[in-house]
């Protein structure tokens, strides 16, 4: 199902049912720093549950290069000799307004839930 851009993102359906399926897991309304940290760490394929600051950074941006890579703002690199994905910037992202790129983020963490569910 597209994304009905008549619909403000914050009270698109789906959205809410991010928010409740993460909420339903871990106890708290998550942030947009909570959803891409813990897309980052989907992503990275690890449960290490102590992370340094940089590496909760590093999360975070290997959650928007993922989110984004379908966009065509990143392209994968594959992962580095620790196993971390690293991406190529191919468009900026920063062109964009924030209100802009938090609505294309939040569209784009839709799409990898719905993805989420659809895998075994």
């Amino acid at each position: 199902m597209p994304i009905d851009e008549h619909v403000p993102i914050d009270f698109d359906p789906r959205w809410l049912a991010v928010l409740q399926q993460v909420k339903d897991q871990f106890g708290k309304k998550p942030n947009m720093e909570s959803l891409l940290f813990l897309i980052g760490i989907n992503e990275l394929g690890t449960l290490n549950t102590s992370f340094s600051k940089e590496q909760k950074q590093d999360l975070m941006h290997i959650a928007v290069c993922t989110l984004l890579e379908p966009e065509g703002y990143y392209e994968s690199l594959g992962p580095d000799e620790d196993g971390w994905p690293h991406f190529a910037l191919i468009k900026r992202f920063d062109v964009l307004s924030l209100e802009e790129q938090e609505t294309l983020l939040k569209q784009n963490i839709i799409r990898y839930f719905e993805r989420l569910k659809k895998e075994p």
